[in-house]
């Protein structure tokens, strides 16, 4: 008679469901927030302590493990434009994850095991989250090209804005075929949506993306409410021979981990990403 403790049996999940649903945002490009992937986990975590459950045995059914898995990443990225994209990976990893823990089991000889989609093991606690750490570690190396932004130097980085005491937060590609710099110091120039800037500016100030089709009225317009951290940049596009921009100098921009300082950007009127993986593009 196998004994289940439910208490181990939720924190394995937990953890396993977790470090799929991260993997698959990380391949997938899309932005984390660590605390919908909490929930997603635990909407994984719960489904499998139910399994156990006298009368419940109807949760086997594949109908019922394939709508536990959807809940999950609907918690985790619902919303996402990139959902499709993210389901894709995520059911991709949890293969492999499967794949990998069975090899750690007959490698280990131990009782780790994914017995109708559900891993379980009487294993001690830190064994069995150091094997899960492993297994996400290697899913995620050997999936990563894969994943990747198919621009080889491209990546995406966490972006954080400060202006006048306000900020902005949203992420950016950053891509060595973006080449558009600061005429005054060489410095390469950020482009972001502009709509994602909003709360850059004083409160009713913010333009929209029809404003910023018109980019020499609309700092005109900030001028005459006495706000003149604005200018135009002139750019140059397939399509486009000459164009310009509406621009701010933020007082602060970190990108990842590095520091820009007082860094020109450029507000777009439409959006960068059709995935919407990415808010923002800056050079390198």
């Amino acid at each position: 008679m196998r004994v289940v403790y439910i208490d181990s049996l939720f924190l394995l999940n937990f953890v396993v469901d977790y470090l799929l649903l991260l993997c698959a945002g990380r391949l997938a490009g899309e932005t984390l927030r660590r605390r919908r992937l909490a929930l997603g986990a635990a909407v994984g975590a719960a489904y499998a302590a139910a399994v156990f459950f006298p009368g419940m045995g109807f949760l086997l059914h594949p109908l019922c493990k394939l709508a536990a898995a959807v809940l999950a990443l609907l918690a985790g990225y619902g919303g996402s434009r990139r959902l499709l994209r993210v389901s894709l990976c995520f059911f991709t990893a949890a293969a492999a994850f499967g794949g990998g823990i069975f090899a750690l089991e007959l490698l280990g000889g131990r009782g780790l095991t994914l017995h109708n989609g559900v891993f379980y093991s009487a294993m001690d606690l830190r064994v069995i989250l150091l094997s899960a750490a492993s297994c996400y570690v290697l899913i995620t190396l050997v999936f990563h090209r894969a994943g990747r932004h198919s621009a080889a130097a491209a990546e995406l980085a966490p972006v954080l804005l400060t202006l006048e005491g306000r900020k902005a937060a949203l992420t950016a590609l950053v891509d060595t075929g973006n080449t558009l710099t600061d005429p005054v110091d060489g410095r390469p120039v950020m482009v972001a949506e502009g709509e994602r800037l909003s709360r850059l500016f004083p409160q009713g100030l913010a333009p929209d993306a029809q404003a910023l089709r018109d980019p020499a009225q609309t700092m005109q317009r900030l001028a005459e409410h006495g706000w003149r951290r604005c200018r135009l940049l002139p750019y140059q596009a397939v399509g486009v021979e000459c164009g310009l921009l509406l621009c701010v100098r933020v007082d602060g921009a970190r990108v990842g981990g590095q520091d820009y300082g007082k860094l020109l950007v450029a507000l777009s009127p439409n959006r960068l990403s059709d995935g919407g993986g990415y808010s923002a593009l800056i050079g390198t």
